[in-house]
């Protein structure tokens, strides 16, 4: 009898590990890569080099060199007859920014064998604001345009103010959902600067929309309890905050005179291991150039207090892995898989994203 047993279907646009491919992530901060040097990371569990050229070229390639397998990031730079290459420790192979291998320096003359019909992988890069990003494509082979163009999050100075850094011992999801949720604040973050717990809970009523491959609470008034607000921007302040796929979430603070974008950044880098970069910029609050050696050790502590609650959850994802997910505290988890099956179906499909959120007032006490 003849197997009439259907394959299953190979999806497009996402990993084993459910990380999202076809995708920009955060490489790193544009300061800690200096020119003629390069250095490993970890993105969706593949290991990159990333570095910047004499020039200021910023490259990130597959860290493992096709011959025998040594990372590239042990190599040096170096140029020769004007043309310059990442040379592996090994046996001195050469590559370029574009992958590929410019010479062999053990082939005789004559060989037949041609150098350039070697190739690693060559991720795309955009950097802006002082930020790097690299686009991670489902085919490792193509070398087409990116499906989605970089991250924009509107004008910015050329540089953060300043940047931070933490990992969570979490898949990317459990990050995201962390972060984004609403009603964890006046018991994780109740620091006397920020939320006392004698103010204690408030009705919170926001206005969400959908936005490119993701959410917004629309523009609103911050929370009347929280004291920085007040100390570094005066008055009429108004917030509003954004999470864009894969893992970008964004805060926009501004009056008519201040406008503040913090940027929180995450990138997979093993299935339990997410990188997160916090960048802040700022125009127009000198408060906040005076303040920036508090403010850094302040926002390192917010990261960290998120990072303790994972790290506390994993033990309970160590004996049970379905959450208890509520309405309306937890209907921006249900949105963010929600998008996530979206835009693997769109890949699957070939066809455009269709973001599946609808505009909704969600409402929680914290």
């Amino acid at each position: 009898m003849a197997d009439t047993q259907t394959p299953p279907e190979t999806k497009t646009g996402i990993t084993d590990d459910g990380f999202l491919t076809d995708s920009w992530y955060l490489a790193a901060p544009s300061s800690e890569l200096e020119k003629g040097q390069q250095h490993r990371i970890m993105m969706l569990g593949e290991p990159v080099v990333v570095g910047r050229t004499p020039d200021g070229e910023a490259f990130a390639l597959r860290d493992i060199c096709p011959h025998r397998l040594v990372p590239l990031s042990a190599g040096k730079q170096l140029e020769a007859d004007g043309e310059w290459a990442l040379q592996c420790p090994y046996h001195g192979w050469r590559f370029g920014t574009d992958g590929v291998c410019k010479l062999m320096p053990s082939l005789t003359d004559g060989s037949a064998y041609d150098p350039s019909k070697v190739k690693v992988r060559r991720y795309p890069i955009h950097e802006a604001n002082g930020a790097v990003y690299i686009y991670v494509a489902d085919n490792p082979r193509l070398d087409s345009a990116p499906a989605v163009p970089p991250p924009d999050f509107g004008p910015l100075p050329d540089k953060p103010g300043f940047v931070i850094h933490d990992v969570f011992n979490a898949h990317m999801d459990d990050a995201v959902v962390g972060l984004m949720d609403p009603a964890h604040v006046p018991f994780v973050h109740n620091q006397w600067w920020w939320r006392p717990p004698s103010v204690g809970l408030k009705l919170k009523e926001k206005q969400f929309i959908p936005t490119e491959r993701g959410w917004a609470i629309d523009r609103h008034a911050p929370s009347s309890n929280s004291k920085l607000y007040r100390w570094v921007f005066g008055g009429n302040v108004e917030t509003e905050i954004r999470f864009q796929l894969p893992g970008f979430r964004w805060e926009i603070i501004s009056n008519e005179k201040t406008r503040l974008l913090t940027l929180t950044c995450l990138t997979p880098e093993a299935p339990k291991r997410t990188r997160i970069t916090q960048f802040t910029w700022w125009t127009g609050a000198p408060l906040l150039n005076l303040a920036v050696p508090l403010a850094i050790p302040m926002a390192k502590k917010f990261l960290r207090q998120d990072g303790d609650m994972v790290d506390l959850q994993n033990m309970g994802l160590a004996h049970q892995k379905a959450m208890l997910w509520i309405d309306d505290i937890d209907v921006q988890a249900k949105w963010y898989q929600r998008l996530k099956r979206e835009w693997v179906e769109s890949r699957t499909e070939g066809r455009d994203f269709a973001n599946p959120i609808e505009p909704r007032v969600l409402k929680w006490m914290s």
